[in-house]
């Protein structure tokens, strides 16, 4: 179905898209359609973070910013799906256009800048949702808030998610909102790691269970980059770590149209920067943590190379966008497929 209907949705502007494939989406599961999209993949279950994972093919960040359409992504049959990035007020993000497509590189740049209805309004419609599977909520800070008080949106969001997720994933590495990557570094990173491990420990004893931490980074960092942050995550037990976001860089995609907008850099061109941090950061993790693959997935085989460099999870978002949902099962088949033939 997603072969017939995606000429039309690529003849749209991105954004508007992608909000009527959301609310396309929203409206057959309502209507108990969803089967009509795609062939569930089989159970493979597989634990992290202390968690059990129907399968390890989850939904990135930033496809269902607020929440809006939990239901229906569920229904396609992720073994996880994650939410946001939420900010604690109400932002409307960066100026339109803000999403573009590059097809000839399966690639898409977004500037959309962490656009979200704020954290009461994505808990509000988690609580709507009849989801009871593996919930990640991520969370970042909003544009106006100094980079010296970042850890005051993330301690604030994390204090009110904390009872509605799965796990808690840590957005430092989206290039979109100014200076937010300086976070990433040294003594920022330190003191932010360290404040919001006391806060998790704090929320454990205060709702009874303990919700694990993971901290998501981006692909244009060097090795010695790498090497501290993983010296951070194992030095403040942060439980996951997700590789990679976007990039800012434009390697093959500097001579096509819109590969000179502003923005991240997401789809195939990612993949073998993010499949280089993540081999990088299991010689350095020593499997102190797990590692979420994600970044250019565009076929079954991508995501199984995900699990050869040393990720125990996958997600998935721009190729999605390409591919539609039957890649969702072709990327859980291959990584079972791949586990079976070791």
């Amino acid at each position: 179905m997603f072969s017939l209907i995606r000429p039309a949705l690529f003849a749209l502007d991105p954004e508007t898209a992608h909000h009527l494939s959301l609310d396309t989406l929203r409206k057959l599961n309502n209507l108990g359609l969803s089967s009509l999209l795609v062939t569930q993949p089989a159970d493979d279950p597989c634990t992290a973070m202390g968690i059990t994972f129907p399968n390890p093919v989850g939904l990135a960040a930033g496809l269902d910013k607020n929440g809006d359409c939990i239901d229906g992504l569920a229904a396609l049959g992720f073994g996880f799906i994650e939410i946001g990035t939420i900010t604690p007020l109400p932002q409307t993000g960066n100026p339109k256009p803000r999403l573009f497509r590059l097809p000839k590189a399966n690639a898409i740049i977004n500037r959309m800048g962490f656009n979200n209805e704020g954290v009461d309004n994505l808990i509000a419609n988690v609580r709507s949702a009849n989801y009871r599977g593996v919930l990640g909520i991520n969370i970042g800070k909003n544009a106006l808030t100094p980079i010296a008080r970042a850890a005051d949106d993330y301690l604030t969001c994390l204090r009110k998610v904390y009872a509605h997720a799965s796990y808690v994933a840590i957005n430092i590495s989206s290039p979109n909102t100014t200076n937010l990557r300086q976070l990433q570094g040294g003594d920022e990173l330190d003191a932010l790691l360290s404040k919001l491990k006391a806060e998790q420990e704090k929320l454990a004893q205060q709702f009874g269970k303990y919700v694990p931490i993971a901290v998501k980074i981006a692909p244009d960092l060097i090795p010695e980059q790498i090497k501290q942050i993983a010296s951070m995550l194992i030095k403040h037990s942060i439980d996951g770590v997700i590789a990679t976001n976007t990039t800012l860089s434009r390697e093959g995609v500097e001579n096509l149209p819109h590969g000179s907008e502003k923005g991240g850099l997401s789809g195939a061109p990612v993949r073998e920067r993010s499949n280089a941090v993540i081999r990088l950061l299991v010689e350095e993790l020593q499997g102190a943590l797990p590692i979420i693959g994600v970044g250019g997935i565009m076929s079954g085989k991508d995501a199984a190379a995900k699990i050869n460099a040393g990720a125990v999870l996958v997600q998935i978002y721009s190729g999605l966008i390409y591919r539609g949902p039957a890649l969702i099962k072709e990327c859980a088949s291959a990584i079972r497929l791949r586990y079976r033939n070791l």
